[in-house]
């Protein structure tokens, strides 16, 4: 699934060619996302981008009608910018065409993605209403998670994979700011000090600054808007190195399931 450093990674990439651009034509193949595509969508059409912007895992395209945008790449999306000419992949849904001579593909096999056209404030909105706060922004704080973390006593992972305690921390990176950070993915949150926990939320914040500049991590259906993937998978420490030695210790990578996601640690660097 794509997670925030490759949704942010798709937003930089889309991003400037689309704020100012005027939509010529949208065009929708195919309706059924895991939510129906907004019957109305076709309305944009003659408007222009106004802006555009992330929060958690959704993009938001503002549209100078007032309306907004709102994307989700679900488990296998993706953006694509093309020529209008380009031929159409069996599972590209919508085209966006703009006057700057690009078309905005979405593309998405498994079909789980989200193309909604919003009207008035999109973040009260129930898919955005209730999250948390970003890891990389001022309201993320070692107060604020251990606020969380002092009424809970489920493992740390699950912990910090909540969006509502925080958006944007999937599996893969919640692994690795657990190494980072050197805490056992299994630890009851209420047991972290409070200099454990500003370790983990600098380590959260690190990882996913990291994976941001390299490009988000090479997922298997994930590709940049050039049709590229991404690079930081030759980085990771932990994740899917199971019984490969630590790069750190030399220590066999462990594995397990918790809350049904695979879950890899150094049982040597992490305690």
């Amino acid at each position: 699934m794509p997670e925030l450093p490759e949704v942010e990674t798709t937003l930089r990439g889309i991003a400037h060619h689309l704020n100012g651009a005027c939509i010529r034509e949208v065009i929708v193949r195919r309706h059924d996302l895991r939510q129906p595509v907004s019957k109305n969508l076709s309305a944009i059409e003659g408007q222009r981008f106004t802006n555009s912007a992330r929060r958690s895992k959704y993009l938001l395209l503002g549209i100078d009608d007032g309306s907004t945008l709102l994307v989700h790449l679900g488990m296998s999306g993706s953006l694509r910018l093309v020529t209008p000419a380009a031929p159409w992949k069996t599972h590209d849904h919508i085209g966006i065409s703009l006057d700057n001579g690009m078309q905005l593909r979405f593309h998405d096999p498994r079909r789980f993605g989200l193309v909604l056209r919003l009207s008035g404030d999109p973040m009260r909105h129930k898919l955005l209403s209730s999250l948390g706060p970003e890891p990389l922004g001022d309201e993320f704080t070692p107060g604020s998670l251990a606020a969380v973390c002092a009424k809970r006593n489920s493992a740390i992972k699950l912990v910090i994979m909540d969006a509502m305690v925080v958006v944007g921390v999937g599996n893969i990176y919640a692994s690795e700011a657990l190494f980072r950070a050197g805490i056992l993915p299994r630890t009851p949150a209420k047991r972290l000090s409070m200099k454990r926990i500003a370790r983990l939320v600098a380590a959260i914040r690190e990882v996913l600054a990291d994976a941001i500049q390299a490009g988000g991590t090479t997922l298997r259906d994930f590709l940049h808007t050039n049709g590229e993937p991404g690079y930081f998978r030759q980085q990771l420490f932990v994740y899917e190195r199971k019984g490969q030695p630590c790069r750190v210790c030399g220590t066999p990578i462990r594995h397990a399931v918790i809350g049904q996601r695979s879950t890899y640690w150094c049982p040597k660097c992490q305690r």
